[in-house]
């Protein structure tokens, strides 16, 4: 394995951390929710009454400091080695999971685990083994 010596950026990786902790903490101290992205976003298509407010604040709260941080010039280049059929196929089978694992990277992996929730663990184990075992399949297994 090799190392991208170019692309390691610790800082902005511990910027990027620092921001998404205090976000989680922030939305845990005022408004008592879990920053579960799968969940906030969920809440969203089968909005309960009272309940939509903060969950479009959130939301839009992201897309926001990503379109600031392209607007800043800072934003990195992106390439996609796959198709868009691929990407939809992915981004469907990424969606069923947080269904069926009742949450996402940020609510089980960030919040749960912050928590100290063993669920959040088990969840945040089976993704992050996923995650390997599909790497190595389309790398070294597929042609």
């Amino acid at each position: 394995m090799q190392v991208d010596w170019n692309a390691f950026t610790p800082g902005a990786a511990a910027a990027g951390g620092l921001l998404i902790g205090t976000a989680a903490v922030l939305l845990v101290l005022a408004a008592g929710r879990i920053a579960g992205i799968s969940g906030i976003v969920a809440g969203l298509l089968r909005p309960v009454p009272g309940d939509a407010t903060w969950r479009l604040a959130f939301v839009a709260g992201m897309l926001g400091v990503a379109l600031a941080f392209r607007a800043a010039g800072r934003f990195p280049e992106i390439h996609i080695e796959a198709s868009t059929a691929t990407l939809v196929v992915a981004g469907l089978l990424v969606g069923y999971g947080t269904r069926l694992g009742s949450g996402c990277t940020s609510g089980h992996g960030v919040c749960g685990l912050s928590l100290l929730s063993p669920r959040a663990l088990a969840a945040t184990l089976a993704f992050m083994a996923t995650g390997f075992v599909t790497v190595f399949v389309v790398r070294h297994v597929l042609p």
